[in-house]
């Protein structure tokens, strides 16, 4: 239980005012609320189990320079992605309205690389090297969850006095900056 709380309280204080929660309000802006939450769950649920194996068997950082590298240049294809949009038929919107499989994909796709690296994930692997796997992986699990979805209700709330357009670059922006900022961590 010590494991839990402390990895619950390190991984939440963490997550605030980090990049993930800027996306988490991006996406809230644009899918489901339940859509992003259950994809940020995904991600980090699995990027938190890969994080306590790392520190619980090497003890020791990840060489996160290609997958920095990986990332950048998948959100600068995100930003390029979101400002070309998406054109749907009737049949399509229709369809879109009733899945939300397509967002969920992009979602969890974009939470696991922004955390591959990232210090949320870093401070999970040095508390796993402290404390017990599971412990820390749940917590640290929860605390980010909670600390994003906490940003969905902000993104959801911004969402509905902004115009699609504003959201779209805005989101374009975001993406555009994680990953520039994604790449000079890298190359730098």
């Amino acid at each position: 239980m010590e494991a839990f709380w402390i990895s619950l309280v390190a991984i939440f204080v963490a997550e605030l005012g980090d990049k993930s929660q800027l996306m988490a309000m991006t996406f809230a802006t644009r899918f489901k609320t339940s859509t992003v939450l259950l994809g940020i769950t995904i991600a980090t649920t699995v990027v938190h189990l890969l994080s306590v194996a790392v520190g619980g068997l090497l003890g020791s950082a990840l060489p996160t320079t290609a997958i920095s590298i990986v990332a950048g240049v998948a959100f600068l294809g995100f930003a390029v992605w979101t400002l070309r949009g998406d054109e749907l038929t009737e049949d399509e919107s229709k369809k879109a309205q009733r899945t939300t499989r397509n967002a969920l994909i992009a979602v969890t796709v974009a939470f696991f690389l922004s955390e591959l690296g990232d210090k949320t994930m870093l401070a999970t692997i040095t508390l796993a090297t402290q404390h017990g796997w599971v412990g820390t992986w749940i917590g640290s699990t929860v605390g980010m969850v909670a600390a994003d979805a906490l940003a969905i209700l902000v993104g959801r709330m911004l969402g509905r006095h902004l115009p699609e357009k504003a959201i779209r670059y805005g989101a374009a922006a975001a993406f555009a900056i994680f990953g520039i900022v994604l790449l000079a961590q890298a190359l730098i």
